[in-house]
């Protein structure tokens, strides 16, 4: 089952900010690869407007950029084009996306319920974000489903 993650939103609830900074897109970013990376679970996490590369997999994290649309547009256009509209489940707070999201055939999950199913990450544990596992992406890129 594919999540789709309002990205900005998770980021205003997170954060308190509406409008994203680079470094809060990298941290949201960071704690859902480390709470995904466990699991085999997969999501794409769409952001508002222009991202540097335009968007990029991480594993079984996929970015996506808006562009010129809003998330929202795009969150809702790729469900209105999935074969399984069922199968997705929308991440977001916003009570009219969600509203939209369900009515085109998506299910919904509230970011608290989200988060609750992947667990605390290492860097909610107090784990030192510097720290670098070696072991750990040995394990993650030896991983096939990983490699770009």
């Amino acid at each position: 089952m594919p999540y789709f993650l309002d990205g900005n939103n998770l980021i205003g609830l997170a954060r308190g900010r509406s409008r994203p900074e680079p470094e809060d897109r990298s941290a949201l970013i960071a704690e859902l690869c480390d709470r995904l990376r466990r699991t085999r679970a997969s999501a794409i996490l769409f952001f508002d407007g222009e991202i540097p590369d335009g968007g990029t997999v991480l594993g079984p994290l996929r970015i996506r950029c808006s562009g010129r649309r809003t998330a929202d547009e795009t969150i809702l256009g790729e469900i209105s084009r999935s074969k399984a509209p069922g199968e997705i489940v929308l991440v977001t707070a916003d009570r009219d996306l969600d509203r939209r999201a369900r009515d085109a055939g998506a299910k919904t999950l509230a970011p608290q319920a989200f988060w609750a199913r992947f667990g605390a990450g290492s860097r909610a544990k107090g784990e030192d974000s510097e720290k670098i596992d070696a072991e750990e992406w040995i394990r993650f890129f030896d991983d096939d489903r990983n490699r770009l």
